[in-house]
């Protein structure tokens, strides 16, 4: 079934654009060790990726920007990290258009990052981070115990764990987002709900038994252009996982909305799973 018009979809991981893209990721330059990556690269993983999005014009209002871009694909609201200076002003000047997260959180820092998420639940009303086990310096594995201050306090606050699963863009070591490690956190932290981001190949398989294993676990499409999904998640959301398969993006970093658009349509998900996929399922999860 091709995808139905008017759905206001929930993108849960877009961001504003930048005129200086590799700045956003000098926080795991140390993980990176080859000289194209440290050098040549605009965006780590950009040998996976065509027509990376250009660095913007520091002319433009990045907010403005990226509700242009929001507006025209028929995306409502928009789940932004607070690890950005701009986000702070997003939320507060459209608290309607954007749902407030914190990227990038870095279980090294121990109790300090505990700290962070608290505050800022209590003044923005945090709904969600996002871990990158793999960004962390040095690599934090999903099952380390430097992750359960934040995995417990998470659940304690009813904050959704969006995790990085599969093998990484970038080029550092992938054994930390095994899809294998989210096993135990499932079963420690039955109250938590846990998000995998950006695909988890090639363990897409395990990804769907630990979905039908876990009621808290589910899959967000972020960093895949529609066409590559993984046929194991659209096969899955069509048949007993509607309810556990969201959208995510990947814009202003590997891929524009336009492209992501264009491509949506000839996604195989059955009718029912549509408005669940795009909107509902994000509701949901995210308490909104």
């Amino acid at each position: 079934m091709s995808m139905p018009r008017g759905i206001a979809a929930i993108d849960t991981l877009i961001g504003f654009p930048s005129p200086d893209p590799k700045s956003m990721y000098e926080f795991f330059r140390g993980n990176l060790r080859d000289q194209e990556s440290l050098e040549n690269f605009q965006f780590p993983a950009q040998y996976m990726f065509k027509d990376v999005p250009e660095g913007a014009d520091p002319k433009i209002d990045p907010v403005a920007a990226t509700l242009y871009e929001m507006d025209r694909f028929g995306v409502e609201r928009g789940m932004v990290s607070l690890h950005e200076e701009v986000a702070f002003r997003a939320l507060k000047e459209h608290p309607d258009r954007f749902i407030p997260s914190l990227t990038g959180l870095d279980a090294n820092r121990g109790m300090e990052a505990v700290r962070d998420l608290v505050r800022l639940r209590e003044e923005f009303g945090l709904k969600a981070v996002g871990l990158f086990p793999a960004g962390c310096v040095p690599q934090v594995p999903i099952d380390d115990k430097r992750w359960y201050p934040i995995y417990a306090k998470c659940s304690e606050l009813g904050i959704v764990v969006f995790v990085t699963v599969g093998v990484p863009g970038p080029r550092m070591p992938m054994a930390c987002q095994k899809v294998e490690l989210l096993d135990e956190i499932c079963w420690f932290f039955p109250d938590l709900k846990i998000v995998m981001r950006h695909g988890g190949e090639p363990w897409q398989d395990l990804a769907v038994k630990l979905m039908l294993k876990w009621p808290n676990l589910y899959y967000s499409t972020s960093a895949f252009a529609p066409k590559h999904y993984p046929k194991a998640i659209v096969d899955y959301a069509n048949t007993r996982g509607g309810d556990k398969v969201m959208y995510a993006g990947y814009w202003p970093w590997g891929l524009t909305l336009e492209r992501i658009f264009a491509d949506m349509p000839k996604v195989p998900f059955k009718e029912e799973v549509w408005p669940k996929f795009l909107r509902g399922n994000a509701a949901r999860v995210l308490d909104l």
